[in-house]
C-alpha cells in the first residue's frame, strides 16, 4: 500500500475511532480550544517526535497516538518533558515522545482528555536511503488575506509531493509575531502542518525580540543549541541525508560558537548527503544582500560548509528565488565538488526585485545558475547573463520539492500563479554523487554551556566587526556612486 493511500486510509479511520469514542470537537469556546497544533523533528527521526499545541485556559496536556490509525500505542510510549505553561496570554503545552516503531504511519491527537484537536499524522523515518521532502520560506504575512493566499501555495505543494517525509519552513512564519497572526498562520496551515513532520528554522521576523518564543512554538531538541533565546539550532538524520539547521538570529548573523557546533555536527556523520537549512541567505541580489550579517555569511559559514563538504544549502530572508551553481571558496567549483545554495523565495506576497547594484558589487552574478523575480506585477529570470526576461506566469508564491535516492538528488521549485493557482516550473536541478565516501572525523560532547557562549560573545562580535570594517564597509565605500546611481534611478535600496 503506498503512502498516500495510508495516509488517506488513516485518517478515515482515526476520525472514526475518535467519534465512537465521543470526543469533543477541538472548537469548544471556553477556553480548551486546542491550538496551533504542531508535530516537529526531534531528536531520532524513527523513534521521536516533539508536539506543541495551545489552549486560551489552563488544561491538562494530553495526547493519543495511533499505530496505524487504529492501536491506541500511546501507553507503549515514552512521554517526557510534559509541561504547560503560561506564554504571551496563553498557555503553551509541549511533549516529547518516544518509542516509536521505524517506518511506521502514526496519527495522533493532542488536547486535554476531554477536547482534542483535529487528527494529525507522521511517518517514522525507516531507515533506507529514499528521502522526500517539501521546503517552503517566508510566509510573512500580517493580514488573514494574505496568509490565505500563501496557503495556496502550501495547498499545491502538498498535490505535488503528498508522501513528503517533511516539510521545511525556512522562517519568518509571520510578519510581526503577534499573537493574531500566529494564529491567522495556523488557521490557514494547519491542515497541512498535520499531514506531516514539520521541520521549522528560526527567521529574523520570529518572535521580533520576544526571547525564546521559537523554542516555545515548536517543540524541538535542543540539547546542542548553542542559545535558545531567538531562535534553536539542531540537527537530524533522514534517511542517508544528515540536515543542520542553524539559527542565523544568533548576534546578528551566526557566533562563532554556533560555527563551532556545525563544523563538529558535520563532521560527526557519516551520511551521503549532507543538506543546511537556514534563514538568511549568504546570496542573494535583494535588498537584506548589501547588509553585513548576510555577507558575513558568505565569508565565515561558507569556509566551514566547504571544509565539510556540505552538498545543499537552502536559506529564505530575502524575497526572491536564487541558485548558485557549485561553489567552493567564493569561486565556482569547475569539477562541481562544491556546495550549491538555494534561496527559496517566499511563499507569500511580499516579494523583492533585484537591486541593481548588488551584481558585482556584492555578489558575483557568475554564481548564478538560476534566477526568478518578483515584483511590482513582473516575473523576471536569469537567461545567463540578466534577468530582464520577463514571464508574467512567473508572478506567484514559490515551494520547491527535494527527492534523494540513494546517489541522486532531484530538486524542484515551482511558482503557484496568483490569479489562477497553476504551476509553473521554474528550476531544476540534479545532483549525482558516489555514496558510502563520508566518514565521521568527530566524537564527543557537541553542547555549548552557557559559559562558554558567554565567552564566546565578545570575539563572534569581534569578528563580524571586522568583517563589517575590513571588507563591507571598504567595498561600499568604493562602490559608492554606483550605489547612489542606482539608488537614484530606481528609487530603492
Amino acid at each position: 500500500m503506498n503512502k498516500i493511500c495510508r495516509k488517506v486510509i488513516s485518517v478515515v479511520l482515526c476520525l472514526s475511532l475518535l467519534l465512537s469514542m465521543g470526543m469533543v470537537s477541538a472548537f469548544a469556546t471556553d477556553g480548551t480550544a486546542v491550538e496551533r497544533v504542531s508535530c516537529v523533528v526531534n531528536g531520532d527521526t524513527a523513534s521521536q517526535r516533539g508536539f506543541t499545541w495551545y489552549t486560551e485556559a489552563e488544561t491538562a496536556t494530553e495526547i493519543k497516538i495511533f499505530k496505524n490509525a487504529v492501536a491506541d500505542v500511546t501507553d507503549t510510549l515514552t512521554l517526557s518533558n510534559v509541561k504547560c505553561e503560561e506564554w504571551e496570554g496563553h498557555y503553551m503545552h509541549q511533549v516529547t515522545v518516544s518509542g516509536l516503531e521505524a517506518g511506521t504511519l502514526y496519527t495522533y491527537v493532542v488536547g486535554d482528555g476531554n477536547v482534542w484537536s483535529d487528527v494529525g499524522t507522521f511517518t517514522t523515518d525507516d531507515g533506507d536511503d529514499k528521502i522526500n521532502f517539501i521546503t517552503i520560506a517566508d510566509v510573512q504575512a500580517s493580514s488573514e488575506e494574505n496568509f490565505e493566499k500563501a496557503s495556496y501555495v502550501m495547498e499545491a505543494a502538498a498535490k505535488m509531493m503528498p508522501n513528503a517525509d517533511f516539510v521545511a519552513n525556512l522562517g519568518d512564519y509571520t510578519n510581526d509575531s503577534t499573537n493574531e497572526e500566529w494564529d491567522a498562520y495556523f488557521k490557514y496551515f494547519q491542515k497541512y502542518n498535520n499531514m506531516a513532520t514539520h521541520v521549522p528554522v528560526a527567521g529574523n521576523h520570529d518572535g521580533l525580540g520576544v526571547w525564546h518564543w521559537f523554542e516555545n512554538m515548536f517543540a524541538l531538541d535542543t540539547s546542542e543549541s548553542v542559545q535558545n533565546l531567538n531562535g534553536v539550532n539542531y540537527s537530524f538524520d533522514y534517511g542517508n541525508v544528515h540536515f543542520a539547521v542553524l539559527n542565523t538570529n544568533d548576534l546578528i548573523a551566526i557566533s562563532n560558537a554556533q560555527l563551532n557546533w556545525l563544523r563538529n555536527d558535520m563532521n560527526s556523520t557519516d551520511a551521503d548527503w549532507k543538506i543546511v537549512l537556514m534563514h538568511k541567505s549568504p546570496y542573494t541580489l535583494g535588498k537584506d544582500g548589501k547588509w553585513p550579517d548576510a555577507l558575513y555569511l558568505s565569508e565565515a559559514l561558507t569556509n566551514v560548509l566547504d571544509e565539510c563538504n556540505v552538498d545543499v544549502v537552502m536559506s529564505g530572508h530575502d524575497h526572491q528565488y536564487l541558485r548558485t551553481k557549485s561553489l567552493y571558496d567564493n569561486a565556482v567549483a569547475e569539477d562541481g565538488n562544491g556546495t550549491t545554495y538555494i534561496l527559496a523565495g517566499t511563499a507569500g506576497t511580499k516579494r523583492y526585485e533585484v537591486r541593481e547594484f548588488m551584481p558585482g558589487t556584492y555578489m558575483q552574478t557568475e554564481f548564478i545558475d538560476a534566477l526568478t523575480i518578483q515584483k511590482n506585477g513582473y516575473g523576471n529570470y536569469w537567461d545567463g547573463e540578466d534577468w530582464d526576461q520577463t514571464d508574467p506566469e512567473r508572478i506567484g508564491g514559490v515551494f520547491s520539492t527535494m527527492s534523494i535516492d540513494g546517489g541522486e538528488l532531484k530538486f524542484e521549485a515551482y511558482v503557484v500563479n496568483d490569479e489562477t493557482q497553476e504551476l509553473k516550473l521554474i528550476d531544476e536541478m540534479t545532483i549525482t554523487k558516489e555514496t558510502g565516501e563520508n566518514e565521521a572525523t568527530f566524537e564527543g560532547d557537541n553542547s555549548t554551556s552557557t559559559f562558554e557562549y558567554a565567552l564566546d560573545v565578545v570575539p563572534s562580535f569581534l569578528s563580524l566587526a571586522a568583517y563589517a570594517i575590513g571588507n563591507w564597509l571598504i567595498k561600499t565605500v568604493f562602490n559608492l556612486p554606483k550605489i547612489l546611481y542606482y539608488v537614484i534611478k530606481t528609487d530603492t535600496f
